[in-house]
């Protein structure tokens, strides 16, 4: 997903919502360039550096196995848009009241994502593919952290609001669950077997559509500047400089 113009929230839950990482790949990271550190977004009145789009290029580099290189314009465009997102939603953490990460979850969720890469199975070898990505263990924990914080703050502010009803149920088995196993030749799973799981993944689908209608809400309602964006710009409380 890219935040631009909000177009569909997949990959933000992916980013946001997702704290595994994905199995690892051959690709290896560009190395950074060196740039001088500017203002290049203003979220009511919090400023984002150039350096902490560059950490937050890295970091998804990482998350997606890519290089640097392979970025392209869009893809960097997504990324600072998810800045913007994060540090709209950091904002409401401040009033919200729900469980913060501690720092034995995060470590433990880096452990698991540390098993993900068996090319990184020593500790030297692990700080080796870091560096390579020009981030440091504690880049890591912070944006490890970071997530939880973000997924939980999600999780109280809009499940509480979403109610699913059997109906919601019986019609996603019948109409999405059952062809599906038919067209993988799997035999049928009565719907008492599978209903709680129907009813978290719809559960999913409604926290999705709410959190964009939010985020559109708290760029609306925000002071958001990104310089360089044009003046047609359909980013809801988007404006140039």
């Amino acid at each position: 997903m890219k935040f631009r113009n909000h177009r569909p929230i997949t990959a933000a839950l992916a980013l946001l919502l997702s704290l595994l990482f994905p199995a690892p790949s051959r690709s290896a990271a560009a190395p950074a360039p060196q740039v001088i550190d500017r203002i290049v977004a203003t979220v009511n009145s919090r400023v984002i550096l150039q350096s902490d789009w560059d950490e937050a290029l890295c970091y998804e580099a990482l998350l997606s196995n890519r290089s640097l290189a392979a970025f392209t314009d869009d893809d960097r465009r997504a990324v600072l848009d998810r800045l913007v997102d994060l540090e709209l939603l950091r904002e409401q953490m401040k009033s919200a009241d729900f469980r913060h990460a501690t720092n034995a979850e995060v470590a433990a969720r880096i452990a698991d994502a540390h098993k993900q890469y068996p090319r990184a199975a020593s500790d030297d070898a692990w700080h080796s593919l870091l560096a390579s990505y020009h981030l440091t263990e504690k880049d890591l924990f912070a944006h490890v952290q970071q997530q939880i914080d973000v997924m939980r703050l999600v999780d109280a502010r809009l499940r509480p609001a979403v109610q699913i009803d059997s109906k919601s149920i019986e019609a996603y088995y019948r109409d999405q669950f059952v062809p599906k196993l038919k067209q993988a030749g799997a035999s049928e799973v009565p719907l008492t077997e599978v209903s709680a799981k129907i009813r978290e993944l719809l559960t999913e689908e409604k926290v999705s559509e709410m959190l964009v209608s939010w985020l559109q809400t708290l760029r609306s309602e925000g002071q958001v500047h990104i310089p360089g964006v044009p003046s047609s710009s359909n980013d809801p409380g988007v404006q140039s400089q």
